[in-house]
Parts: C-alpha cells; structure tokens; sequence
C-alpha cells in the first residue's frame, strides 16, 4: 500500500511542477496555430537553396507538431513546392520540441536544457537539410507549380480564428492529439520515480556513449510525443542518467519510429529516409556529448533545479486545471456547422481514410482534397477515418492521388449518400 501511494505522490508532484508551464504553452501553441498559416510556410519554403533549410528548422522548432502529425504537413509541403533539403530540415526539427514541450522542458528540466533542446533542434535540422541537398538531389517529387487553395478555410480544414479559434486549438484540440501519451508519461514517470533506487542507471549504464547509444536505441523504434516524453526524461536523470542520454531519447523518441520512416521513404523516397534516420542518429549523440560537457563545466543539476519558486498554490491549481482539460480532450465539442457540404453531401462522394491520428492530419487532408479539380467543398471525419467530397466531374483517380501522397491510404470509395 506504502509504494502506491508513492508512485501516486510522484505521478502528482510531476504534474504540479510541469502544469503552470505546460498551460502557458498550450496557450501559445493555439496563438502560433492560428495565426502561421500553411500558405506563410510554403511561401517561405518554395526551392532548394540553404536559406530555405534554415527558415525550414527555424518554422518548426516552435510549431506543436508531433511526429505523426508532422508528416502530413511535410508531405503537403512538398505538393506544394518546398525542396527534400527544406521538408526534412521541417521533419528533423519539427516533432522534436514546440512552445508546449518547450515550457514543459523549462519546468522539469531547467533552463540550460530548455534553452539547449530546441537549439540543438534547429541546429539538427539545417544539418540534416543540407546532407539531403548535397546527397540527394532529386527533386522529381517537387511541384512548384501545384496550385494553391484560396477556399479552404485560410489554407487548411475548418480552422476557427482569433482568440476563440486560438483557445479552442491550444486547450481542446492539441490536447486530444497527445493525451494518451501525456498521461502515460507522467504515470511512467511516477512509477520510476517511486521504485527505481535513486543512481541506479549510473551503476547499470554508465555514462558517455553507451548510455546514449542506449537511450537511442529505445528512442528510435518507438513513437514517443515531444511533450510527454519530458517527465519520462526528467525521472531517468535523476535516478542516474546522464542529461546528455536523456537528449538522445528526446531527440530520437519524438523525431524517429517505424511508421515515421517508412511514411517518409513512400512520400519522399528511400534515400532520403535514410539519410534523415541517420542525420537524426548523428545529431542526437553530437547533441548529447556537447550537453554532458555543458553540465560538467558548469556544474549544473538535471532535474527540477530553477532560479525562481512558483507558490505551491499556483501549481497545484494549474495541475487541476490541466487534469480536467485533459479529461475535457476525450470529450468531442459539438461539431461545427459547414451548410455548403452538408446541402450536397447527398450528391458527394466518400473516402474511406486509413492512418490519420491528428487534427493536422485532418487540415492537411482536407487541404489536399479542396485543391483537387472540381472539388468545392471537403469535410474530413478523424473518428470515422473518412472524407466527403461535393463538387461536378470529380475525378476519383485525382482524390486517391492526393490523400496517399500524404502518406494516408484510401481503402474505399462510393456515393456518400449509400
């Protein structure tokens, strides 16, 4: 009985430490996703030259994209002109942090980490563009002059603007993308925490690059979201590994899994991937060697160490507030009403969707549908994995085209009104 009640002490005290943060980063997440548009992006990303992979890793390093949702933007990027150096340097620095996990960093970590992390992110992206512009230079996959959609909704699905828009994305939305994954992370957290014997990674693993090369190889298999990944790190340093291990496992946790890889060898090709796989693997050891040689020089401590006290009221309010906007998550608001699809859905025709996961997932697919020819209205289902599609002369061919150079697979087509 003694030990469950100190996991659970555990499981709280992580969630009050990262709650005032991760709130403030849910806020400024919903601001970045109202206010940078897919078109901004694009527009900034149109070719193959060097200052396009900078402006590549320095857009993604603050948008909250995790490494599912990431791909399907890329993909669009790629659709709509953006270079393979550009779109991986997107890829590699993208789900690797964001505003969220950024403060969620601060809050569990310090700031040498939450300062080092999204650097070193925007740093591994510029690298990993540029091999792919020096190593692959096909760029067959590239269509700058693919047309773009002035219907959409200001670019993507059926985004809400302004605050409300801001509010109902950074405190519902991006949630419900990562809530699973937020609340096993925090439960991992509390069980090692409570029955892992404090230094006991330091006697086990060691230090230096075998702990990395370990901490690399569960990091890379598995899909692991930017944010939730931080307690799971944050309690491995303290119970003995080395910050520099524990970046290696948050930079290839978020940024590489199986299905990533292999998304990324379909949209973009396989050189590409594995180039991608390996700069990411080089970047991550580079990264974490450098980080382990900052905490000795400075003799910082890992975890939960800051200049400042929040009041022990503050964050226990704030984990509240994050608790029930984690459970709100799970619960669908009422759905919006769009009359210029619903009038002719009778007349439509439906997709049957299969590997989106996301609210990014859903913009970009419903993007990719109003772009295609004689399509003027597209309502995409995350829950029911489907599409509907109004419009004259419909071209099937064209839809399946666009929805699987996404990465998705379409497993079915008919009249929506059967």
């Amino acid at each position: 009985m003694e030990f469950i009640q100190d996991i659970l002490m555990q499981t709280w005290e992580t969630l009050r430490e990262m709650s005032p943060f991760l709130l403030f980063g849910f806020l400024i997440a919903g601001i970045l996703y109202v206010f940078i548009k897919p078109e901004l992006v694009e527009r900034h990303l149109g070719g193959k030259g060097t200052s396009q992979v900078v402006k590549a890793s320095v857009l993604g390093v603050p948008l909250p994209l995790c490494s599912c949702g990431v791909i399907p933007v890329a993909a669009s990027l790629r659709r709509h002109g953006a270079g393979k150096g550009a779109t991986t340097s997107f890829l590699i620095s993208t789900p690797q942090t964001g505003v969220d996990s950024i403060m969620v960093t601060l809050s569990l970590l310090g700031p040498v980490f939450a300062v080092f992390r999204p650097l070193f992110a925007f740093i591994s992206g510029v690298f990993g563009g540029m091999v792919v512009n020096t190593l692959d230079r096909d760029e067959s996959g590239a269509a700058p002059g693919h047309p773009v959609c002035t219907d959409c909704d200001e670019g993507g699905g059926h985004r809400s603007a302004g605050i409300g828009g801001a509010l109902k994305y950074g405190f519902h939305t991006l949630p419900r993308d990562i809530n699973r994954a937020l609340i096993i992370g925090i439960i991992l957290a509390g069980l090692i925490g409570a029955l892992v014997p404090d230094d006991f990674f330091a006697s086990v693993l060691g230090g230096g690059i075998v702990a990395m090369l370990v901490m690399m190889a569960v990091g890379i298999p598995i899909y692991v979201c930017a944010t939730a990944s931080v307690p799971i790190a944050a309690v491995l340093i303290a119970k003995g590994v080395s910050p520099g291990a524990a970046l290696v496992f948050l930079m290839t946790g978020p940024a590489t899994n199986a299905a990533t890889i292999m998304t990324i060898s379909k949209v973009m090709g396989r050189r590409t991937a594995v180039i991608y796989l390996a700069t990411v693997a080089f970047s991550a050891i580079a990264g974490g060697m450098i980080l382990d040689a900052i905490y000795q020089a400075g003799s910082f401590q890992g975890t939960m160490e800051h200049p400042w006290m929040l009041p022990g009221w503050l964050k226990s309010i704030s984990a509240i507030l994050v608790a029930a906007v984690i459970i709100g998550s799970f619960f669908r608001l009422p759905k919006e009403k769009h009359p210029e699809i619903e009038d002719k859905e009778g007349n439509g025709m439906k997709l049957k969707i299969e590997g989106m996961t996301c609210e990014h997932c859903v913009d970009s697919v419903t993007r990719a549908l109003k772009e295609c020819r004689g399509v003027t209205s597209a309502r995409v289902d995350l829950k029911k994995g489907e599409a509907v599609v109004t419009g004259g002369d419909i071209d099937v061919s064209l839809l399946r085209e666009a929805v699987e150079g996404l990465g998705y697979k379409v497993i079915g087509t008919g009249d929506s009104g059967t």
